[in-house]
């Protein structure tokens, strides 16, 4: 009998995986933002304004709350200082809320930007810089698991949804972001970028930045030890990424806030350049390591796991 319930109990989480995380999904999200009507997404232009509309459509189908009394936007202005023309910006991260229970004041932050680098100023051929793997598919991502999490009412503790700007500037969106916050009420900073290619340690694969800062990276381990899917420290440490990514902003208050890749960085001929483009990835990659972030966050956003705050 137990047996048999250890079964029924399989089938239904894993059904509640396939009908949520699925595929048609994910690449759905991910055409929709790496398209041309988006403009390669720059910070401040017009195309990021297409896609915060498309993102903000898709928090209030899901039916995440208003970070703010009625707006899921943070705007804020801001002088691009690497900028020769010096404007005034007015920026905007994206953010869903999703109440916990028991633990509510406790709070998780589910992030990824959605910025890229726009269009090039002259030349012929393809201008947009459409940004498919950086970072489409860790916005994708974000939006799965936001449906994933409210749908399947796993949350004690409250979740952000963020999706940030201008991260290409500076981690400007995510800076301001830390700026408004208590650190003390947030437990864990989950930050999703690039994972639209194999890792290079294979399929079924993610490497996580700063591994050795917390115990975030050992809870996920722990959590996906029964599973096929396997997640290493980040192997390019001449890279220093922990810091290149939004999870800097948080992890700098003392939040174990680590960021989920996949992407080969030291083989990715598309970085940064046009050719980043959706038939570039592999959908099933993004996919599969959604389901892993799932699976290996679960503990967190259940209250039953909390990591330990960042050795910087």
């Amino acid at each position: 009998m137990k047996l048999f319930l250890r079964i029924i109990f399989f089938l239904a989480f894993y059904n509640s995986f396939s009908q949520i995380i699925n595929e048609r999904s994910v690449q759905q999200h991910i055409y929709t933002l790496a398209n041309d009507s988006m403009q390669g997404r720059k910070a401040g232009e017009e195309g990021i304004e297409k896609a915060a509309k498309y993102i903000e459509t898709q928090f209030k189908k899901i039916g995440l709350d208003f970070y703010n009394d009625d707006d899921y936007r943070q705007t804020f202005k801001y002088i691009n200082k690497r900028s020769s023309s010096k404007k005034e910006l007015t920026l905007f991260n994206v953010i869903g809320f999703l109440e916990g229970n028991e633990k509510k004041n406790e709070i998780v932050v589910i992030s990824a930007h959605y910025d890229h680098l726009g269009k090039k100023s002259s030349g012929t051929g393809d201008l947009i810089y459409n940004g498919a793997n950086d970072n489409a598919s860790g916005v994708a991502a974000m939006i799965v698991l936001a449906e994933y999490f409210k749908k399947n009412k796993l949350n004690t503790r409250s979740i952000l949804f963020v999706a940030f700007t201008a991260e290409e500037m500076g981690l400007v969106g995510s800076n301001y972001f830390g700026n408004t916050i208590s650190p003390e009420s947030i437990v864990a900073g989950i930050n999703i970028e690039m994972i639209g290619k194999e890792s290079p340690f294979g399929a079924n694969t993610a490497w996580l930045t700063g591994f050795e800062r917390s115990t975030f990276g050992k809870i996920i381990q722990k959590n996906l030890s029964s599973s096929k899917f396997k997640l290493y420290p980040d192997p390019y440490k001449d890279y220093n990424l922990f810091f290149r990514s939004d999870n800097a902003s948080l992890a700098r208050l003392g939040i174990p806030s680590h960021t989920f890749s996949t992407s080969p960085m030291d083989k990715d001929l598309d970085y940064h350049k046009v050719s980043d483009e959706p038939n570039t990835l592999n959908i099933q990659t993004i996919t599969q390591t959604i389901s892993a972030i799932a699976k290996g966050t679960e503990s967190i956003i259940s209250g039953k796991d909390t990591p330990t705050r960042i050795h910087l």
